[in-house]
Formats: structure tokens, C-alpha cells, sequence
């Protein structure tokens, strides 16, 4: 029996951070309490430190197999892991994609052999992630899979869609959706606003997103299947859940930081501003913050995208979409939402460990359960450089960017594998 003693840290409750130490037994959370004495517990001190369960990342581009060049589930990982995640799911553009069990099994016996923190694979929705053609085998999937995706690409047909989530609805699996019309993009690559138009590019419109949202709401309507939208930027698909939500339909989404801190305003000549969806307009960022206020959006993913830096280096029009966000979502988020009164630090918690959690059905955070907590010291401030993320991607629009708070530690089942206090 092995025991670890976290004393005198900022524990989370549920509704608040209280002064408590936490005991550990074999991986699991066993009591928490104000004053714990045990002899054969291995007590870290804690004193001044937040105790958090450990954040969870619903959109997450790992790159491997088949694109190691650009991030491997070993990077990928450790990563998370440096900004407090214990468990991330891994969206399905590979190569092989992870549509038939075959393929999911190349996946998971990487994660299985580099991984440090929990990985969750999404298969494919269509064959060969393309968004059109044939479905997959929803059926032979479900027990390797956390749920179906085609993330980069939107399902076109709406017949297609239907069914999917027919399929979906009877398996008890969750449909996680990019949301693009393709007709729509014409040749698209910054949001379709002022900048585009004053500085000679093209752009994407809002409703390439919103009307694939409005379309799949219906299907929802239609089949009762549980239904996430992926990295929402637009007001109109805001609007479009808050109401979903309101008619009780099991609809949740989420959004990224970027799109809630930047907007087409703040875009410059350089490929760590190119992310899809792009950056829209501060009409669209003001939505999105009022829907993460109100509740209306369910979570902050990161949408990490890493690419190499040739990739990234050939402006707004050429370079790859995405960009890396692992090691800077929490930091980001609680400089200018938590320390700017915009909401409450339990509030963010809930936004990236709570809510992710619940949606993809993930084991609680409560006693009895794994001991899967990051430590953050809430007080620390430093200037973000990318040149020195664990990721191989190094391309953000955040770079030089000063934030405060930082990750000291994640446990994975009572045992930390990160670490630098």
C-alpha cells in the first residue's frame, strides 16, 4: 500500500479552494481533510499551492502516427502534462486515420508505449476522415473510441450526418463536429472582416461555421444523439446552442482561447495568427464571452495544432492552419479572464476539468476516485516564449505575452510526472 500525503495545499471543493491536506492510497483519493496525520504517508508540502483536478482537453492534435515530423504522443504528452492535463483526446487526422479498429490499434499501442498522461482517441465518422463518401464502422469502434470525429473537415451531406448520428445515438457515442461548409469557404483562409478586405485577402464568412451548427441542431432535434460542436468562433453558433440548450437538446460545445482573447483586429502578417476557424471579428469574440459567462459554451479546449516551423512561416496565406496551445490555455485564461474579474477561478475550473469531464464521461473528481490533480502557483508571472515549449509546435500568437500562474505539478493516479517544486 503506498501512501502520499499532500498537505496544507488550496484544495479544490467543488464550489471553492479550501486549506485542507489531501491523502493518497494507492492511486486514489482518499480523504481530504483539514488536518491529516498519517506515519506511513509521504508528505509533500504543498503550502501556498492550488490543488486542482487535473485539466482535461477535449481537442487535441497529437500527429502521430503519420505525422511525427510536426509532434509524437511522447511530446505531445509531456506537454500536457507541464500545464496541468491529465487526460486529452486526440482528434482523428492521421495517417493511417483511425477508422476501422485496425487502424485505432496503431494509435493506441503508441499511446500505450510514449504516453504519460491519459490519451482518448476519437474515431472517424466518414472513411478516410474526408467528410464525405462512406461512414465507418461505428459499431466494431465503440469500444476503442471515445467518440466520432472528422475534425478538419465538416460532414457535407446532410444524409450522411443523419445517419451518423443514428448510429451514434443507438451506441451511446458522441458526435465531436467541425462544423464547415465547404461551398462556403471560397478559397478562404482569415476571417472574412475588415482586415481581409483592407489588406488584399481572402476570407472566410461566419456562416461557413454557423450553418453546418444550425443544420446539425435540427439532425439533433431529429435523432436525440449527443452532440458536441467543436472550437466555436462565430456569434450565430452561440445563439444557436444558448437556444438548442434552452429546448433541452443534448447539444454541448466548446471554444479556445484565441478566439476569446484576439480577434481579426489583433491579426498581423504572420502564420501564428492562421488558425481554423480563423480569428473573427470582436463582435463574434464579445458573443463568445458572454456565451462562456452565461454558460451557453461548456469548456475551453486548446485545439492544439502543432506544424513545423517551415510550415508556419509562410504568412497568413500560405502557412499551415493551427497553432500550438498546450502549455498556455490555463495561464491565458486565468490572466485575462480570472485575474480581469471577467469570472471567478472555480468557474475556470469548471470550464477545463469539471465540464470536459462530465461531457465525455470521464471519471469524477471525488474522493474514491484516481488521484489525477495538477498544483498551480497562482501567484507566479512570467513572459510566454514558445521556443521553449515541450511541443515541437512552436508557433502561437502568444508568444512574449505576459501571463501569471503556472502549472508546478500533475499527478497521474497519485504519482507526479511533472514536477518542480
Amino acid at each position: 500500500m503506498k501512501k502520499i500525503l499532500l498537505k496544507k495545499g488550496l484544495v479544490f471543493s467543488g464550489c471553492g479552494f479550501e486549506r485542507t491536506d489531501m491523502l493518497i492510497v494507492d492511486g486514489k483519493i482518499a480523504k481530504i481533510a483539514t488536518r491529516i496525520h498519517d506515519d506511513e504517508a509521504e508528505e509533500i508540502n504543498l503550502m501556498g499551492l492550488y490543488v486542482l483536478p487535473g485539466l482535461v482537453d477535449v481537442h487535441v492534435h497529437l500527429r502521430e502516427p503519420g505525422f511525427e515530423y510536426k509532434e509524437t504522443i511522447e511530446t505531445g504528452t509531456k506537454a500536457a502534462a507541464h500545464s496541468g492535463y491529465t487526460d486529452i483526446f486526440s482528434m482523428p487526422n492521421l495517417s493511417p486515420a483511425p477508422d476501422t479498429v485496425e487502424n485505432v490499434k496503431v494509435q493506441l499501442k503508441a499511446i500505450d508505449k510514449d504516453a504519460v498522461i491519459h490519451v482518448h482517441p476519437y474515431g472517424c465518422i466518414t472513411m478516410g476522415q474526408k467528410g464525405e463518401g462512406n461512414l465507418v464502422d461505428f459499431d466494431s469502434l465503440k469500444d476503442y473510441v471515445a467518440g466520432f470525429s472528422d475534425d478538419g473537415r465538416g460532414v457535407q451531406s446532410d444524409d450522411l450526418m443523419r445517419e451518423a448520428m443514428k448510429k451514434c445515438k443507438a451506441l451511446g457515442k458522441t458526435i465531436v463536429a467541425h462544423c464547415e461548409v465547404n461551398s462556403l469557404l471560397n478559397g478562404g483562409y482569415i476571417h472574412d472582416g475588415v482586415y481581409a478586405s483592407e489588406n488584399g485577402h481572402k476570407g472566410i464568412c461566419s456562416e461557413s461555421e454557423w450553418r453546418q451548427v444550425e443544420r446539425d441542431i435540427n439532425l439533433v432535434r431529429e435523432t436525440g444523439c449527443s452532440y458536441h460542436v467543436c472550437h466555436i468562433s462565430t456569434k450565430e453558433s452561440v445563439d444557436l446552442i444558448r437556444k438548442a440548450k434552452a429546448e433541452g437538446l443534448p447539444v454541448t460545445c466548446e471554444t479556445a482561447p484565441h478566439y476569446l482573447i484576439l480577434c481579426d483586429e489583433d491579426l498581423k502578417e504572420d502564420g501564428a495568427y492562421k488558425m481554423n476557424p480563423p480569428l473573427r471579428s470582436k463582435a463574434d469574440k464579445e458573443a463568445l464571452i458572454e456565451g462562456i459567462i452565461d454558460g451557453t459554451i461548456d469548456c475551453i479546449a486548446t485545439d492544439h495544432a502543432p506544424h513545423s516551423q517551415e510550415e508556419k512561416s509562410k504568412g497568413l496565406k500560405d502557412s499551415a492552419f493551427g497553432i500550438s496551445g498546450l502549455e498556455i490555455a490555463f495561464p491565458l485564461m486565468f490572466t485575462h479572464f480570472v485575474k480581469e474579474n471577467k469570472i471567478p477561478v472555480e468557474k475556470l475550473v469548471q470550464l477545463m476539468s469539471i465540464n470536459p469531464r462530465r461531457i465525455m464521461g470521464l471519471k469524477p473528481y471525488a474522493i474514491g476516485e484516481d488521484a489525477d490533480l495538477a498544483v498551480f502557483n497562482i501567484i507566479a508571472n512570467y513572459t510566454i516564449d514558445a521556443e521553449k515549449f515541450i511541443s515541437m509546435g512552436k508557433s502561437t500568437p502568444f508568444n512574449k505575452h505576459k501571463v501569471e500562474t503556472e502549472c508546478v505539478g500533475t499527478l497521474i493516479k497519485g504519482e507526479f510526472v511533472y514536477r518542480t517544486f
